[in-house]
């Protein structure tokens, strides 16, 4: 695939939205160009998810490659402006993550079929769905479908997120969701108990001072318990009750025992709300996971990256977000990183853009990854 091909990839698929739970046309069309760039075999498996082989399936080694292909909400225009770093691709998905999804497709078709059969290679791409919907239901099925009974777990994966052409993502911390509604008999103001609201508030108090003492002596946010309010909203639902509707997140660090917090949590009612009833439904528990830079993998992308340009060296991240590294991690135990082209600053925002010089040197980075991962 060349370049004009792959440019064209990628903006094709920008220009087809496909939010969380709405991708079966963005999927059906990613399979017809994965078809035409020459792969194997082509699909949208039953979860949704678009995607592409190379090579024999009983190949001895099993290279998973796995992008998502929904975004956010909201409309940017699609379209490729010029600049004084070249041309920019504006849409939302352009960063996250279509433009490394695009850049995992192209740049396995640069690798081919015929190649990964001499290499003894099967490279599995997949754009997968629900990853921004926190269900992450495509990595879900990918990982249960390469769990070494149904099939052969991978030698390596990549997971395709923004980290520039140069730099690899070895770890994304874990996530945990609350959302709660607390419900309390009206009571005048003037009263002697406290409302509703703040017995919401002192949850939130309790929470901040649980996760500033975890944080003692941690001063790296990678390795902090972090917990953020993302909702609050107070409503009289009829004349006899009051009522919260409130969410709370945390971002988790590797080794916190999140079902232990769980329970801390279901219990604090009992003790300190008062006269207000909670219903609390925890969700999107995703535990960290944090990947090795001493093996294989890495050092592809060590080789690859200075065949691009033999003055750049890689670069290793850690991010405080989730991916799916976070679903597939823990059960392939592989190794992993996650890599692909754009500027995560610039996720879920209005300005959301890629640039396609860099896009085009990931493309080249995949092929070369993948021709060294050939000679392993």
């Amino acid at each position: 695939m060349d370049r004009a091909a792959a440019v064209e990839l990628v903006r094709g698929l920008v220009a087809i939205p496909s939010l969380s739970r709405q991708e079966a046309r963005a999927s059906a069309w990613l399979v017809d160009q994965i078809r035409a760039a020459g792969y194997d075999r082509a699909f949208v498996d039953e979860a949704g998810n678009a995607v592409g082989e190379l090579g024999d399936p009983s190949a001895a080694r099993t290279i998973v490659l796995l992008g998502h292909i929904d975004t956010v909400p909201g409309d940017i225009p699609v379209r490729i402006e010029s600049s004084a770093d070249g041309e920019l691709l504006f849409g939302r998905g352009s960063v996250d993550a279509k433009g490394p999804l695009a850049a995992l497709v192209a740049g396995a078709a640069r690798f081919g079929a015929a190649r990964a059969r001499a290499a003894g290679l099967r490279v599995v791409v997949v754009g997968a769905v629900e990853e921004e919907a926190a269900t992450s239901k495509g990595a879900r099925f990918i990982a249960a479908r390469f769990n070494g009974t149904h099939e052969p777990m991978p030698t390596a994966c990549i997971i395709g997120e923004p980290s520039h052409w140069r730099r690899v993502t070895l770890g994304y911390k874990g996530r945990l969701l609350l959302d709660l509604i607390a419900d309390q008999p009206m009571a005048h103001t003037a009263g002697p108990d406290a409302g509703v609201a703040s017995a919401v508030v002192d949850l939130w108090n309790w929470v901040s001072a649980h996760a500033a003492r975890h944080n003692e002596g941690r001063n790296k946010a990678f390795d902090q318990l972090s917990p953020s309010l993302r909702r609050f909203i107070t409503s009289t639902t009829d004349a006899m009750h009051d009522r919260v509707d409130a969410q709370i997140a945390w971002r988790l660090p590797v080794g916190f025992d999140a079902e232990a917090f769980e329970a801390e949590i279901r219990q604090w009612p009992a003790t300190h709300a008062g006269r207000a009833r909670f219903d609390l439904q925890f969700r999107g528990r995703e535990h960290a996971w944090r990947g090795d830079r001493n093996n294989v993998l890495v050092r592809s992308f060590l080789a690859a990256v200075r065949t691009e340009d033999p003055s750049a060296q890689l670069g290793f991240v850690l991010k405080t977000g989730t991916s799916d590294m976070n679903v597939v991690g823990p059960v392939w135990k592989c190794p992993i990183v996650a890599y692909g082209p754009g500027d995560s600053a610039f996720d879920h925002t209005p300005n959301e853009h890629l640039p396609l010089d860099e896009y085009w040197r990931a493309v080249t980075v995949i092929d070369s990854v993948l021709a060294h991962l050939g000679h392993g």
